[in-house]
């Protein structure tokens, strides 16, 4: 898949696979700076900095970045889902977005003034995932706070409106009538608004 520059996120983003990313991502930079990085999500999940790592090298590749929600894209797998160059951020017709606030990583022992800097610096962090997102989204600040207060799931159509992604990816059979196996596509993907 790395021939075609095509990455996939099928598991929970912790520091390894966050670090793999980051990895795959400049050398995919580095062997072409104009031809575009598709990253195809199905993720439970992410840690919040390293996941942040993976937004911040994103937003600084000088090729174009193709993101495609396949399944579920939860928390902040759903915020990297919407960190794609706009126009190219994509979702299959029965894929999912859960966005939500993160919580500490861990459990959390020690003196309370050091636990309260832990949680300080986790509010700040998810602060920083509500202004992407009112960036990437077009949202207001105060709306994608409100949003996500709570867990906020989105189908694919939904996360279109919303502004996360940009078009959803309808399956279009290409062979003939009588030919191929029914519901399933034969070749390619079309598009839909």
């Amino acid at each position: 898949l790395y021939r075609d520059r095509i990455i996939l996120v099928g598991s929970f983003l912790d520091e390894e696979a966050c670090n793999n990313l980051i990895a795959t991502l400049l050398y995919l930079k580095f062997d072409n700076i104009h031809k575009p990085i598709s990253i195809y999500f199905n993720s439970p999940g992410a840690l919040i900095k390293p996941c942040l790592a993976v937004y911040d090298t994103i937003q600084t590749l000088p090729c174009p970045v193709s993101t495609v929600n396949l399944g579920l894209s939860t928390g902040l797998g759903a915020f990297l889902c919407g960190a794609g160059t706009k126009g190219m951020r994509y979702a299959l017709p029965n894929a999912r977005f859960l966005m939500q606030r993160t919580g500490l990583d861990d459990p959390y022992q020690g003196q309370a003034s050091d636990i309260g800097l832990v949680v300080k610096e986790n509010l700040r962090d998810n602060d920083r995932v509500e202004r992407g997102l009112a960036q990437m989204t077009g949202q207001s600040l105060e709306t994608v706070k409100r949003d996500m207060q709570r867990d906020f799931y989105l189908s694919s159509h939904e996360a279109v409106q919303y502004g996360l992604i940009d078009k959803v990816l309808i399956p279009q059979t290409m062979a003939p009538p009588g030919m191929g196996i029914p519901g399933i596509a034969t070749s390619g993907m079309g598009l839909a608004a």
